[in-house]
């Protein structure tokens, strides 16, 4: 007989209310009881991804699930990902590969409905391999499943759990206020069928004292005849990969003696690059936006991260103060790094032919470094080890490329990076002869301690102080899954996909 997994699904009253990190958790909670088990997120809107080892593109929330759920990465933990590139374009990631960009309103209105159904179709065909693999699957929605407009054809909320006939909790964040309006107005607006299967709610980032609580927890029971399955506390502190909100909280820390700004592009990707600096102890680490004055950061380190849509986050850069203040940051000594697109923008000039991130073909670059960089519609996935190389020092570095751009260099120059490529080695990345400038498409630079380590060496800081952000992600992952244990009813979750 043709195994099946038990299908446990988490959706939400509304984005970031907790979806991802209930999902992680709950996949400690049942891989630490010897079960195999696989989250899923059928369609999901990110700018944060990651390499599969099957050679895709997942979201970066899955990603992290797999890590908990004590997985490898694959392509059918997300079978739909979409990117987007503007405020009405997105590429459309099937099976970890991108297919095309669309027009938002081909895909969400009327005529999107013929997408849809082969988005559900491709959904459900990664979905029953994974059921036919391990003994759990546990679905995580997305946004929130009461958005009137987006309920025909849905393949992210209910319509997929209608269609793989599997139960669901509801979570909500209390730290946003009206948690009772959300739940109870939620549940109001499925269809009668929708309602049936869900089978309880969670209440996350609960603040105090939760006898405060229980009046209104006796209430949503009586009235919603829906069990609540667990109050989770405030994790201050809980430090795991975001989907794609940039961190807002600053990190107390003792006096620091690196000052690092990451300048917030309008289609930044993959800002989870920066996390072993944000949380790295001699490191004052803030995000910056286009429309902050540089003159508040005084930086010793500026960074260029990845972009979805490198030409058009080229052309606001310099619409900005940041340009000049790039420049200046510069002629007074600091250093600079670019990653993927930011790479691509630090070159001579970046082409755009095919179209594949917007209608701009050509925008001239920043001009500090000799390359040129023509984008295509073949999207270069792959994980990667080598060594970066700074000065006289070496040091192993792994992580992976995501990028649409071919970069060639204009004249002979010092590469940052030495990938092993099978039986041979491939040169990556630039550092500009003054040495204050580095660049490459290696994502994952500073997640070895090692190459951490060298890297603010580089920057002029030498510390013994190091981060693993490896170690760091395994222990977030443990404490929550202590969490859910202590304040999430887990026999009743566990025994719900029955």
């Amino acid at each position: 007989m043709q195994k099946v997994a038990k299908t446990l699904m988490v959706q939400g009253t509304t984005s970031d209310a907790g979806k991802s990190t209930l999902v992680a958790g709950l996949c400690r909670v049942l891989a630490k009881k010897g079960h195999k088990v696989a989250p899923f997120k059928p369609q999901n809107m990110a700018l944060n991804s990651a390499v599969t080892e099957d050679g895709g593109e997942i979201g970066r929330a899955q990603a992290l699930q797999a890590v908990a759920a004590e997985q490898p990465l694959r392509i059918d933990f997300n079978p739909i990902l979409l990117k987007p590139s503007s405020d009405r374009r997105a590429q459309v990631i099937v099976h970890g590969k991108a297919l095309t960009t669309l027009e938002a309103s081909e895909f969400w209105g009327k005529q999107g409905l013929n997408y849809k159904a082969k988005a559900m179709k491709a959904v459900l065909e990664s979905y029953n391999r994974l059921t036919s693999e391990f003994d759990y699957v546990v679905v995580e929605g997305a946004g929130s499943p009461a958005e009137i407009n987006l309920r025909e054809g849905d393949i992210a909320n209910m319509g997929f759990a209608e269609a793989a006939d599997c139960p669901v909790i509801i979570i909500a964040d209390i730290d946003k206020g009206g948690v009772f309006a959300h739940l109870v107005g939620t549940l109001a607006l499925l269809s009668e069928s929708e309602q049936a299967r869900v089978k309880g709610f969670v209440i996350n980032r609960f603040r105090g004292d939760i006898s405060l609580l229980q009046s209104g927890l006796d209430w949503l029971e009586e009235y919603t005849g829906k069990p609540v399955l667990g109050v989770l506390p405030y994790l201050d502190g809980l430090h795991l990969d975001a989907e794609d909100a940039i961190p807002q909280h600053q990190i107390q820390k003792q006096p620091t003696k690196l000052k690092v700004v990451v300048i917030v592009l309008p289609r930044i990707s993959n800002h989870t690059d920066f996390e072993p600096l944000r949380l790295h102890p001699d490191v004052e680490f803030n995000y910056a936006r286009l429309t902050d004055d540089p003159n508040r950061y005084k930086a010793d380190l500026i960074i260029l991260p990845g972009s979805k849509n490198v030409i058009e986050d080229l052309r606001a850069l310099k619409l900005s103060k940041w340009q000049a203040a790039i420049q200046k940051h510069l002629r007074y000594g600091g250093k600079l790094i670019g990653i993927c697109g930011g790479y691509q923008m630090l070159g001579q000039d970046i082409a755009d032919q095919f179209a594949v991130e917007g209608s701009i073909t050509h925008e001239t670059g920043l001009g500090y470094l000799p390359i040129t960089t023509k984008l295509n519609p073949v999207k270069h996935l792959k994980n990667v080890t080598g060594h970066l190389i700074l000065e006289q020092d070496k040091v192993e570095v792994k992580g992976y490329e995501i990028h649409c751009g071919e970069s060639e260099y204009t004249e002979s120059c010092q590469h940052a990076i030495e990938l092993e490529c099978d039986s041979s080695v491939k040169v990556d990345g630039v550092i500009s002869s003054d040495n204050q400038t580095l660049a490459t498409y290696v994502h994952g630079l500073f997640d070895k301690p090692e190459s951490l380590k060298l890297l603010l060496k580089w920057t002029g800081l030498k510390t013994e102080q190091t981060i693993d952000i490896f170690e760091i992600r395994e222990q977030q992952i443990e404490r929550l899954a202590d969490v859910l244990s202590k304040h999430c009813d887990i026999k009743q979750v566990y025994d719900l996909p029955a």
